[in-house]
């Protein structure tokens, strides 16, 4: 068995903008806003380290005590970057943890380390924000969206969005911040992820993954109003109810059971590599969005 590292792929990704996250402030609220609307803020590297960038950037600044997050354009956000001019999962980026460059990793290691970096790492460091957070979100909100959505204490959604997480299309069992356990009960989790259809708003919010609706024309003043709501709060008591509840949910498994699934999640790109040569299964997100607006009878 070798352990030799390998020569990095070739990659050149082309970006339509050296900005990809919007920063900016009303008051106590920050609102960070995903700004590739061109691809409906498909999420690749360079919007991760910006929005990490962001999220830092609020939580270092003393004035604010609310966190919005939103997307710019149609949709809050189509998912995790796999087909446009701008993916970039084999350029290297300064890393926020204690994990190694992945991009000279041999076979399987090379995704599974990145992902432990800008998916499941990401999304558990945004989690522990000691800072009350709400996804404002509108249109879609797929796969990897689902991931920026669930990392934050409160969604308010547009009564036109919806949920979705298809990649079982592709053999994989739901994208790698697996919380679907948490966010619904698990017969309908099965039938979202088996089935892969959009769960419009309304239903989401039956099922408490949906703090709030509110027509789209009206979703950001909503969404201020609850912002500034919460920061006339008491600063520490907005960050301790944040952990007690974090905490009931780790103590219900869902930090054990992410581990769990992030694993079977790269076992399947290891199985989709061998048998067709792509982690992928050969998808990209044309094909994905393709299938997926057939399966909602668009054209």
């Amino acid at each position: 068995m070798s352990d030799a590292f390998v020569p990095r792929q070739p990659q050149d990704p082309v970006y339509e903008t050296d900005q990809p996250v919007r920063y900016e402030t009303d008051g106590p609220v920050a609102w960070i806003m995903m700004d590739r609307p061109t691809f409906n803020n498909a999420q690749n590297s360079q919007m991760t380290y910006a929005l990490d960038e962001a999220f830092r950037r609020a939580t270092d600044d003393d004035s604010i005590k609310v966190i919005v997050l939103g997307g710019e354009g149609k949709h809050f956000s189509a998912g995790h970057d796999i087909g446009t001019p701008g993916r970039d999962h084999l350029i290297p980026f300064e890393r926020k943890h204690l994990l190694a460059d992945h991009t000279n990793r041999p076979g399987a290691e090379l995704l599974y380390t990145r992902e432990h970096e800008v998916y499941l790492g990401m999304c558990r460091r945004w989690r522990d924000i000691p800072k009350p957070t709400i996804a404002m979100v509108q249109g879609a909100c797929i796969a990897g969206g689902l991931m920026l959505a669930w990392v934050c204490d409160l969604i308010v959604a547009s009564d036109d969005a919806f949920f979705q997480d298809p990649v079982n299309r592709m053999g994989i069992p739901g994208v790698e911040y697996f919380a679907h356990g948490h966010e619904l009960p698990p017969r309908i989790a099965k039938a979202f992820l088996l089935l892969g259809e959009r769960m419009p708003a309304q239903r989401a919010f039956q099922y408490g993954m949906v703090n709030e609706i509110a027509p789209r024309a009206e979703l950001r003043d909503t969404v201020s109003t609850m912002a500034h709501e919460i920061a006339t709060r008491p600063r520490l008591g907005n960050w301790l109810t944040k952990q007690a509840l974090n905490h009931v949910e780790d103590l219900q498994g869902k930090r054990s059971a992410m581990d769990a699934v992030f694993h079977m999640h790269h076992f399947a790109h290891a199985q989709n590599d061998l048998v067709s040569g792509n982690s992928l299964a050969g998808l990209d997100g044309a094909q994905m969005a393709q299938a997926n607006k057939k399966q909602a009878g668009e054209n």
